[in-house]
C-alpha cells in the first residue's frame, strides 16, 4: 500500500501560481540608443526566425518547471510502500550466557558419538543450539578466565551471539577463573538497558581462583539488581587416565566449587545444576527453556520501503534543464 508520511506538504502546491499572481513582473530595461539603431536592423529577420522557436521553448519551459515543481512537492512528502504485516517475538526478556574459558575446560571427560571430547567443546555446542531457540529474546555472552570480557552485548541477533560462542577457545580471557568478575560484568550490562526480565547462565568447571569480586558478593549486587543465576557445574565425577603404573579412575571435578554455586543460584533466587554428561547439559538447557520459557506474544510490523528518490531525481533533472534553457533563451513573464 501507498502511503504518505507528510501529506500536508501538498498544501504548497499552488505556491508558484501566487507567487506570479502576488509579485509584480520585472518592468523592462529602457534600451540606449545604440541597441534601438541595432534592433531595428535586425528586426524584421530576427521576428520571423526566432520567435516561433522562443515561444514553444518558454512554453516548454513553464510544462517542465511545474511538472519538476509537483515531483518534488510528491518526494517531499515522503512516500512508502508499506508491505504486508510481519509478526515479531517479543518476549521482553534478557539472558546473558557466562562460559568459562579456563584451562581446565580442555579436560577430555565428555563423550560424543562414543568419542571424548573436552569440556568446552560440548558447552559450546549445546549453548549455541539454546540461543538458537530463544526466539524473541536479548541474548548476550560473556566469556570468562583470568579476566572477564563482554563478547556480545545483549541483542536480538541470536545467530550471530551463538556464533561468536562457537568461535571461543581455551585459554582466550586467559588459565585461571574469575567466577566473580563475569557476574560483575554481567550485572553492569543488564542496568545498562531496560529493566526486562533479567537471568545470567553461567557454565563453569572449577572454583573462583581469580578476580577482585568475590562470587557471593557478586550474586548480592545480582539479587539487588533482580538478575536470576542459574549455574551450571560441568565435568565428570569420575575419569580413566593412563599413569606410569597403568589405569588409574580420577575424579577430573575436584576443583568445582559445587557449595558456592549452589549458594549463588538460591541467592538470586535461581537454580544449580551439575553436567557429568553431555546428555546431561542438554537435559539442563531444556529445563531452562521451561524455567525461563520464550513468550508467544507477537508484535506486528510492516516493512516500509521509501519511494521519495524515485520522484526527486526527476524533479531534480528536469530543474537543470529548465534553468539550461532559461539561460540559453532568457525569459518572458
Amino acid at each position: 500500500m501507498l502511503q504518505f508520511e507528510w501529506p500536508w506538504i501538498a498544501l504548497l502546491l499552488p505556491l508558484p501560481w501566487l507567487i506570479r499572481l502576488l509579485v509584480p513582473a520585472r518592468p523592462e530595461t529602457i534600451p540606449s540608443a545604440l541597441e534601438i539603431t541595432i534592433l531595428d536592423d535586425l528586426r524584421d529577420s530576427l521576428q520571423n526566425s526566432f520567435a516561433p522557436r522562443s515561444l514553444r521553448s518558454r512554453r516548454w519551459r513553464r510544462f517542465a518547471a511545474l511538472l519538476a515543481w509537483l515531483l518534488l512537492i510528491l518526494a517531499t512528502a515522503r512516500p512508502v510502500w508499506l508491505g504486508e504485516a510481519i509478526d515479531i517475538p517479543a518476549s521482553g526478556r534478557d539472558l546473558m550466557l557466562a562460559v568459562d574459558l579456563s584451562g581446565s575446560m580442555q579436560t577430555r571427560d565428555f563423550r560424543v558419538n562414543d568419542r571424548p571430547v573436552d569440556r568446552l567443546t560440548v558447552a559450546k555446542q549445546v549453548a549455541a543450539e539454546f540461543i538458537r531457540r530463544r526466539v524473541g529474546d536479548r541474548v548476550g555472552l560473556i566469556l570468562f578466565g583470568l579476566n572477564a570480557y563482554l563478547q556480545a552485548p545483549l541483542t536480538l541477533d541470536r545467530e550471530t551471539t551463538a556464533h561468536l560462542l562457537e568461535e571461543a577457545e581455551i585459554g582466550l580471557a586467559g588459565k585461571e577463573t574469575a567466577i566473580g568478575e563475569a557476574i560483575g560484568l554481567a550485572v553492569k550490562k543488564f542496568r545498562e538497558g531496560p529493566k526486562n526480565s533479567r537471568a545470567l547462565i553461567l557454565l563453569t568447571d572449577g572454583a573462583n581462583t581469580a578476580g577482585v569480586v568475590a562470587p557471593l558478593k557478586a550474586a548480592q549486587l545480582a539479587a539487588d539488581a533482580g538478575v536470576k543465576i542459574y549455574a551450571i557445574g560441568v565435568g565428570a565425577d569420575e575419569m580413566t587416565v593412563r599413569t606410569l603404573f597403568g589405569t588409574q579412575k580420577v575424579n577430573p571435578s575436584t576443583d568445582l566449587d559445587e557449595k558456592v554455586l549452589t549458594e549463588m543460584a538460591d541467592l538470586t533466587h535461581g537454580r544449580y545444576f551439575r553436567a557429568k554428561e553431555t546428555s546431561r547439559l542438554e537435559e539442563i538447557y531444556r529445563l531452562l527453556d521451561e524455567l525461563e520459557p520464550v513468550s508467544r506474544e507477537t508484535q506486528a510490523h510492516r516493512p516500509t520501503t521509501a519511494l521519495f528518490f524515485w520522484l526527486l531525481i526527476p524533479a531534480l533533472l528536469l530543474g537543470m534543464v529548465v534553468l539550461i534553457d532559461y539561460q540559453r533563451h532568457g525569459t518572458n513573464r
